[in-house]
């Protein structure tokens, strides 16, 4: 139909009821007013552009209403258009979320970013050996790729980068800098993005599973300063969880899938479920220590997918789709083979020794009582110094202090009453916290005969795990979910409140009552986690070659020297780890005697060229007055170097 006939029709109609003239003048101008419309010119075709513009003057002037019509939309140009699109995004909630996640990253872990390149937190020796992990990871992978997991540590043996977990998802950000100081700085700041990932890893998930702004800051918050994490300060592979709920988030998302609002085949999409395979694999490449229980969730929710669409799928065509179930595939094989490639290494060295393997005798040492749970580290600024006496109570209380915050402990129980969540889904998460809490116990849940031990004893891999309390992570997100569910109901009653209200929006003491919980979940979070300054570098370090041996040895003190080995990464016999291989503890027995003919004739025998004595660590050690001992006749030279002595054999 032209625009005159359904001008004219529109006419009629409006015109029904009233004298023939009129109705016979209305539609003769419609039909001008159409022929003059489908001919496109006016009285001759050299006017063809004059005649459109009086055309288009003649429909105003005839319809006087559309001088209030809205403007036609301008016509922007590619700079323009770049700026807007720049604008929305740095306006979006997303980048908001990310910006503010960074910057309370910073404030909650400070002093950390005071002196990055010579202090780090907590303590200097696990944060010393996770320093050396990222740079050799970064340096292996660029210099020669094939000798990944046989570091330049706990020389000769094999697949030592695989004595403890390895962050190897840090790789690239070991690739940038040399030497120790350029290690403590990118640790520092890895320490600090590990803290704003979990912040805005759990926020996503909430705010994708239904929860308000508020509500999903408070999960996002709650899971990433929950108080138990400061006794874990110096473990950045148990800090660094941001990956796991940001994975399930886009898992979620990408099936369409919300705790409030339940599937919504509409909204699936197959990019946003492989990104979260993707974030997974990363998320797993970090540690086993926190990535087996994930990988294990991840493996029952994909078996209890294949069930729903089994059931499902004689009702409703392809409840999955064709594009996500290639997704799943796809990313599902991704993380398995990410998985499977990452724990040959581990199969290696349990089968290599014996004594890597973990017991229930060291779960039980490691099972924390029930007190713990309502227990705060000493690095609580709020609770650490109330709960003093009750760490004196727990045997080994740095992995037995779990409290998650008395502030989410409250929230989350109001949440099982007062929330946006249903009933069943509240019962769920209930559920999900209680099983988790049991399995941090331990064996000091019913000894752990229906919860801890036949995971250990039956699932490959879980017997490698020996600190059932940082189970506690998945208690964390579960009852900040909770939460938020109760904070996202608390807003919206407020809202409905402010919509009473003349003019209906809310009034500044409104508005600062939806922040309580989140302030109140911060503030529980603060921290006093001191941060001393690591050793220096002994001159030493950046002359000798390897193989070599650095004396005195033991756990603790060789996780500094692995960390000064970052310059060059000669190849030592030191190394430390979450177990003692047998030929490290032989050769601190072996040169106890050092130097003699004993020593050094086991020490050539292993390939060892040089040892380095440093003279301030003798003190109080086994190897404490070696250095009065001769060297005529062993075929030794002595040297000294600054602080240091070095015997080349």
């Amino acid at each position: 139909m032209t625009r005159g006939h359904a001008e004219a029709s529109k006419v009629e109609a409006a015109s029904a009821g009233t004298d023939g003239k009129a109705v016979t003048d209305t539609k003769t101008e419609a039909r001008d007013e159409a022929e003059a419309t489908r001919s496109g010119t006016g009285d001759t075709a050299k006017a063809g552009d004059v005649a459109t513009r009086g055309e288009k003057d003649g429909e105003d002037a005839g319809d006087p209403w559309t001088a209030f019509g809205p403007a036609p939309d301008p016509v922007l140009t590619r700079p323009r258009r770049a700026v807007r699109a720049v604008g929305r995004f740095v306006v979006h909630e997303w980048t908001l979320a990310a910006v503010a996640s960074l910057a309370l990253a910073v404030l909650m872990t400070w002093p950390t970013l005071r002196y990055p390149r010579y202090t780090l937190p907590q303590d200097y020796w696990d944060p010393s050996l996770q320093s050396w992990q990222l740079a050799w990871s970064g340096h292996i992978l660029l210099t020669d790729p094939g000798q990944l997991w046989s570091s330049n540590t706990f020389f000769p043996e094999p697949w030592s980068f695989a004595f403890s977990d390895t962050l190897l998802g840090y790789a690239p950000a070991g690739m940038i800098g040399a030497g120790p100081e350029d290690a403590l700085l990118r640790y520092n700041i890895m320490f600090v993005l590990a803290h704003a990932l979990a912040t805005f890893g759990a926020y996503a998930l909430a705010r994708q599973l239904g929860a308000g702004r508020i509500g999903g800051a408070v999960a996002g918050a709650s899971y990433a300063y929950a108080p138990w994490l400061l006794a874990q300060a110096g473990h950045l592979h148990i800090l660094s969880n941001g990956g796991i709920p940001l994975a399930l988030a886009m898992l979620a998302r990408g099936h369409g899938w919300s705790l409030r609002h339940g599937y919504r085949p509409r909204r699936r999409h197959a990019g946003w479920a492989f990104a979260g395979w993707v974030v997974a694999a990363w998320q797993l490449s970090l540690g086993f220590g926190i990535g087996l229980p994930f990988a294990y969730l991840l493996a029952g929710v994909v078996l209890v997918s294949a069930v729903v669409w089994f059931v499902r799928r004689r009702r409703v065509k392809r409840p999955f789709g064709r594009r996500l179930f290639l997704a799943d595939l796809l990313g599902g094989l991704v993380f398995a083979a990410v998985g499977a490639a990452l724990a040959v290494p581990y199969f290696k060295v349990a089968e290599l020794h014996p004594n890597a393997a973990r017991t229930l005798g060291d779960i039980q040492l490691y099972s924390p009582p029930a007190s713990g749970f309502f227990t705060a580290p000493a690095e609580s600024r709020i609770w650490g110094g109330l709960h003093e006496g009750a760490r004196a109570a727990l045997p080994w209380h740095p992995e037995m202090t779990l409290l998650p915050g008395f502030v989410l402990y409250a929230l989350a129980a109001g949440g099982l009453f007062f929330s946006v969540w249903r009933v069943r889904h509240r019962l769920f998460l209930l559920a999900g916290v209680l099983v988790t809490m049991a399995l941090a116990m331990g064996t000091r849940f019913l000894d752990g005969r229906f919860t801890y031990v036949p995971l250990f004893e039956h699932l490959p891999g879980w017997n490698g795990l020996r600190t059932p309390g940082r189970m506690m992570l998945w208690t964390t997100l579960l009852l900040g979910l909770l939460a938020a569910g109760a904070v996202t109901a608390f807003c919206a009653r407020v809202r409905e409140l402010a919509a009473e209200r003349v003019p209906p929006w809310p009034g500044p003491w409104l508005r600062l009552a939806t922040l309580v919980p989140l302030l109140l979940v911060v503030v529980e979070g603060l921290n006093v986690t001191p941060h001393p300054v690591v050793p220096r570098q002994p001159a030493v370090m950046r002359t000798v070659d390897g193989p070599m041996l650095v004396l005195p040895s033991s756990q603790n003190l060789d996780q500094p020297v692995m960390l000064w080995s970052t310059d060059r990464f000669q190849r030592m016999v030191n190394g430390g780890s979450g177990f003692t291989p047998d030929s490290q503890a032989q050769a601190r027995e072996a040169t106890v005697s050092f130097p003699d003919f004993a020593s050094v004739d086991y020490l050539r025998r292993r390939g060892v060229k040089n040892v380095v004595v440093l003279r301030d660590r003798l003190a109080g050690t086994p190897w404490e007055g070696m250095l009065d001992r001769p060297v005529d006749g062993l075929g030794v030279t002595r040297e000294e170097v600054g602080d240091a002595v070095v015997y080349r054999l």
